[in-house]
């Protein structure tokens, strides 16, 4: 079901699904993991690093992480573009703790992937690779600009000199001052491939899962939409053939009265009214009953498209003889040749008895237009009804939902639909490939259009069979 009025949806709710809620978790961990390590680096392996403006940064990042709790206590939306920004607020802090300890040369550096891999994980592509650009520029920075990390002091500079020599390295960095800076070049260059490797593949991947996540939703819509349709057809056959008896007698009864009134013009124009309005009652029973046997498709013939929205009119005219209707058809011509079971006929029905409905006692006719091509066929119902109110536009085309008013009472109420006959005449048209939008017309007399748009496809498909 379609509609011109989207609200534009927001990223993400408050809720488990959040990104932020995660965020606010893992930082947490960060906090506390980089407070454990400078308190282990300066008090046990006597690294003399500059504490003060590293504990500010650790104290501003637990400050932000509670600021963002508040805010997801508080509720609301949280944008792409929100959580993109707490990423860099995390990039920026390891940029500059890694600043006070040896910038590119620590070994924490390759820290820097976590928050691509997280874009890449969370956010769109665009965002997933701006944070790769980001963190690879603060890298890049750290290699040129950094506080040289201070040698290990006490048992820890015993340890490395073991290590040095178990390794060889003693000697090599003794004798080549330079092939250090290589090995930096060569962390940098390994760290640029990791990044786009990473923000590549795992953009691929979400983009992927999201697909999935939605083809899965919308089969999961269409199994509940098939079985709500089962459902409602078991039922209507239920109905069809309970009906069946009560009407006839209604039909044996009239004419008994016919004939006992001869006399009576007034009341004998009543009862012919009534008995027509019976005839048809029972002619559309014996339509649905009939339907459900599949064989009757091998009798369809072909129909020209404006014949068969003309009799399709006609047909309609019968049901609501007072209504007043305008009819506007026009397209190519001769008029494609289609060939349709009756529940398309039935479906549009159904659009132009709800359009009827809100079009109620304006004096002015309810409009029907239709134009087509040798490919497709668009059809507008407009009326001048009071329109759609935001509750309808959010929840069109939901089974048991309506919108029409029971007048009969001093205080309206909405009892004089059940709510199923859009939720059927989309689904129809949807088996045919078509589509329903309705929408307030603009217009400052009011009034909404239903619009049909119907791809002739299958339908000439299925004229070619019944020709053949």
């Amino acid at each position: 079901m379609s509609r011109t009025d989207h609200e534009q949806p927001q990223a993400f709710w408050p809720g488990t699904a959040n990104p932020l809620v995660r965020l606010v978790a893992l930082r947490r961990i960060e906090v506390l993991t980089q407070s454990v390590v400078l308190v282990l680096a300066v008090a046990w392996l006597k690294i003399p690093l500059e504490v003060v403006p590293m504990a500010a940064v650790i104290a501003l990042l637990a400050a932000v992480n509670l600021r963002t709790q508040w805010r997801l206590e508080r509720g609301g939306p949280v944008s792409e573009r929100e959580v993109f920004l707490h990423l860099a607020i995390d990039v920026g802090a390891l940029g500059v703790l890694l600043y006070f300890a040896g910038g590119s040369a620590n070994p924490f550096v390759s820290l820097f992937l976590l928050p691509p891999m997280l874009a890449a994980a969370m956010l769109p592509a665009r965002h997933a690779w701006a944070m790769a650009g980001l963190t690879l520029a603060v890298y890049t920075f750290l290699v040129f600009w950094k506080l040289p990390l201070p040698p290990p002091q006490g048992d820890l500079a015993q340890f490395d000199a073991l290590l040095a020599r178990a390794t060889g390295d003693a000697t090599e960095h003794a004798g080549h001052g330079s092939g250090f800076a290589l090995h930096v070049l060569g962390m940098w260059l390994n760290f640029a491939i990791s990044v786009v490797v990473v923000a590549f593949f795992l953009t691929r991947m979400a983009a992927a899962l999201k697909d999935r996540e939605r083809e899965l939703a919308g089969a999961r819509e269409a199994v509940l939409r098939d079985e709500q349709i089962l459902s409602l057809g078991t039922l209507a056959a239920g109905a069809a053939h309970q009906l069946g008896t009560p009407l006839g007698t209604m039909a044996v009864v009239i004419r008994e009265i016919e004939l006992n009134h001869r006399d009576n013009p007034e009341l004998t124009e009543d009862l012919q009214l009534l008995r027509a309005q019976v005839d048809r009652c029972k002619q559309t029973i014996s339509q649905l009953l009939a339907s459900t046997d599949h064989s009757r498709d091998k009798s369809l013939r072909p129909l020209a498209l404006d014949a068969y929205l003309h009799r399709l009119l006609d047909e309609w005219q019968l049901i609501r003889p007072h209504a007043l209707l305008g009819v506007a058809l026009q397209g190519e011509q001769p008029a494609p040749s289609i060939v349709a079971d009756r529940t398309l006929a039935q479906a549009i029905l159904n659009l132009l008895d709800n359009a009827a409905d809100a079009h109620g006692a304006s004096g002015e006719a309810l409009s029907f237009a239709a134009c087509w091509t040798t490919e497709s066929c668009r059809i507008e119902i407009l009326d001048r009804g009071p329109g759609l109110a935001a509750e309808a536009r959010r929840r069109l085309g939901e089974a048991f939902f309506t919108t029409k008013t029971d007048h009969t009472t001093d205080q309206p109420q909405r009892t004089a639909g059940i709510g199923i006959g859009l939720f059927l005449s989309n689904a129809t048209l949807e088996r045919f490939g078509g589509k329903v939008e309705l929408f307030n017309r603009d217009d400052p007399r009011g009034g909404a259009c239903t619009r049909v748009t119907l791809p002739l496809t299958r339908l000439k498909a299925r004229t070619h069979d019944g020709n053949a």
